[in-house]
């Protein structure tokens, strides 16, 4: 078995997905690149490893069964073992999202992109993190998702567009993340959420004040954390997001 840590990254051939690849690479991990488009995924590896990154290219569609199982034998076969997960991918779902305008349609594609994907991606590499020494998943949230923030006096309930679809999803793989840190609670497999902050990526047109680098940062360091780290957080930069 490789002694280098090994990774998987969905939604990784961009944005934030492609950052956090790059910056687990940086740190010496080979990182699978999942993504569905076969030309952004070996667009990405190629780019990747031009910096130096050992990168190799997982073709997975988070929405598809067969996919998930399928990348979880890839990575089998490449590596035998997968230290930390990256559940990345997500999408918004589009305008509008009012709830009284929604289509219902909307959000049942949403949650099955940022919330079922994640636990269909993982429940296929749980057997893989089993056998790492040092288990990491890391859950890409969003702030939106807090209820903490998103209610109550000053909290910016009037501020920001109304996203029933995508905040709630957010809110949801938060929840579905503590039941993953409840199931695992006898194993040395950590379970986090990150809060990336509002990053410039396509999936805001761009509107993002932070740089994808930037949003990364937080993910990459719940992704290598050392034994006896925290489990079953909450996290962005500045320290622990209220749920």
């Amino acid at each position: 078995m490789s002694e280098t840590k090994i990774a998987l990254v969905t939604g990784a051939n961009k944005g934030i997905g492609y950052e956090i690849a790059a910056g687990l690479g940086a740190l010496g991990y080979r990182v699978g690149i999942g993504a569905r488009d076969d030309k952004r995924r070996d667009d990405a590896v190629a780019r990747l490893r031009d910096t130096g990154v050992d990168a190799f290219g997982v073709p997975l569609d988070v929405t598809d069964d067969h996919s998930a199982a399928a990348a979880a034998e890839l990575i089998a076969d490449r590596a035998g073992r997968l230290d930390a997960l990256v559940n990345n991918a997500a999408i918004t779902g589009g305008h509008p999202q009012q709830p009284s305008l929604v289509d219902p349609a909307v959000i049942r594609t949403v949650v099955e992109t940022n919330v079922i994907g994640v636990i269909r991606v993982t429940n296929a590499m749980l057997p893989l993190l089993r056998r790492s020494p040092s288990p990491r998943i890391v859950n890409m949230s969003s702030s939106v998702g807090s209820l903490a923030r998103q209610s109550g006096p000053g909290s910016g309930t009037t501020t920001g567009p109304v996203a029933v679809a995508y905040a709630p999803s957010k809110t949801f793989l938060n929840a579905v993340t503590l039941q993953y840190v409840r199931e695992l609670a006898d194993t040395n497999i950590l379970v986090n959420c990150a809060c990336p902050g509002y990053v410039a990526t396509d999936l805001n047109g761009f509107r993002g004040i932070r740089t994808p680098q930037e949003g990364a940062a937080t993910a990459i360091r719940l992704a290598s954390l050392p034994d006896g780290g925290p489990t079953g957080g909450f996290f962005e930069d500045a320290g622990v997001v209220p749920w």
